[in-house]
C-alpha cells in the first residue's frame, strides 16, 4: 500500500483544518497517510505520494511552517523521479495576482523536480467557499485512485 504524505501550510489555522479533514477522510477509506504540518525534505522523498494543502500569505507566499521545508526542497533539488502528487490551494482571489501564490509555487516546484501532478491544482477562494474542507475532500476523493497508484 502507497503511504501518502499530507503537507499542510497554514498560518491562521484553515488549511490546517481542511489538511485533518483530508486525513480523517482517508484514514476512515483505509489509506495509509500522515499529516505533517512541520515537514522536512525527506518527508517528500520518503513518501509514495504527497498532497500539498496550503494557504497563501502575504504577498502570494508560502506560509511560515513550510518556507524552511521550501527552500530546502530549492535548494537541495531531490529528484522526485515521477512521484505522484497534487496541490490543494486556499487563497482569497481580492488579492488578485497572489492568488493562491503559494500552491502555485508548490506545483511548480515540485513539477521542476519531476515529481508527477496527477491533477491540475484545485484553487479554492474564501470569497466564494465558506466550507472549503468540504470541497478539497470531494477533490481529493476523486483523485485518491490516480495518488495512490
Amino acid at each position: 500500500m502507497s503511504t501518502l504524505k499530507i503537507i499542510a501550510g497554514t498560518v491562521y489555522g484553515n488549511a490546517q483544518h481542511v489538511a485533518e479533514q483530508v486525513e480523517e477522510s482517508l484514514a476512515g477509506q483505509g489509506v495509509d497517510c500522515s499529516l505533517e504540518s512541520d515537514p522536512s525534505v525527506s518527508d517528500f522523498t520518503d513518501a509514495d505520494a504527497i498532497l500539498i494543502i496550503t494557504s497563501t500569505t502575504g504577498q502570494g507566499d508560502v506560509p511560515p511552517n513550510l518556507e524552511f521545508v521550501f527552500s530546502d526542497l530549492q535548494d537541495e533539488s531531490p529528484e522526485l523521479a515521477g512521484k505522484p502528487f497534487a496541490v490543494a490551494a486556499l487563497g482569497d482571489s481580492s488579492y488578485g495576482e497572489s492568488f493562491c501564490g503559494a500552491g502555485k509555487q508548490f506545483q511548480t516546484l515540485l513539477t521542476e523536480l519531476k515529481g508527477n501532478a496527477v491533477a491540475d491544482m484545485l484553487e479554492i477562494d474564501a470569497m466564494e467557499t465558506l466550507e472549503p474542507e468540504k470541497d478539497v475532500v470531494e477533490w481529493v476523493n476523486s483523485i485518491k485512485d490516480k495518488l495512490l497508484a
